[in-house]
C-alpha cells in the first residue's frame, strides 16, 4: 500500500519560513516524479513546484519562484518544500504528490495546512 505522509505546515508570520517534508512508502521513490500542490479555500488546486526522479530538474510556478524550493532525498523516500518570504497569499492545505513512473499512477498525501498571517 502507497502511503505518502506530510509534515511540516503550521502558522507562521508574513515573511516566515517552513519545511514542508513528504515521506513516502509502499512504492520506489526514485522511480517517482514528485510534485507539491496547494488548494485555498474556494480555489483549485494548483502545482507549485516539481522534481523529476534523480532530482536533476526542477520546475515552479511563477507565482512562488525565488521564494519556494523543492528538493528529495532519495535514501530517506522523502521530498521536502522549502517555503520562504511566506505571504497570506501562501496560505492553503499543501499536498505532496507522487507520479509513480513504474504504473503512471500517481498518489497523494492528506495534505498539510500552512496558514501565514500576523
Amino acid at each position: 500500500q502507497v502511503q505518502l505522509v506530510e509534515s511540516g505546515g503550521g502558522l507562521v508570520q508574513p515573511g516566515g519560513s517552513l519545511r514542508l517534508s513528504c515521506t513516502a512508502s509502499g512504492l520506489t521513490f526514485s522511480r517517482s516524479i514528485m510534485k507539491w500542490y496547494r488548494q485555498a479555500p474556494g480555489k483549485e488546486r494548483e502545482l507549485v513546484a516539481s522534481i523529476v526522479n534523480n532530482g536533476g530538474y526542477t520546475e515552479y510556478a511563477e507565482s512562488v519562484k525565488g521564494r519556494f524550493r523543492i528538493s528529495r532525498d532519495n535514501p530517506k523516500n522523502t521530498a521536502y518544500l522549502q517555503i520562504n518570504s511566506l505571504k497570506p497569499e501562501d496560505t492553503a492545505v499543501y499536498f505532496c504528490n507522487a507520479h509513480y513512473l513504474l504504473t503512471g499512477v500517481d498518489y497523494w498525501g492528506q495534505g498539510t495546512q500552512v496558514t501565514v498571517s500576523s
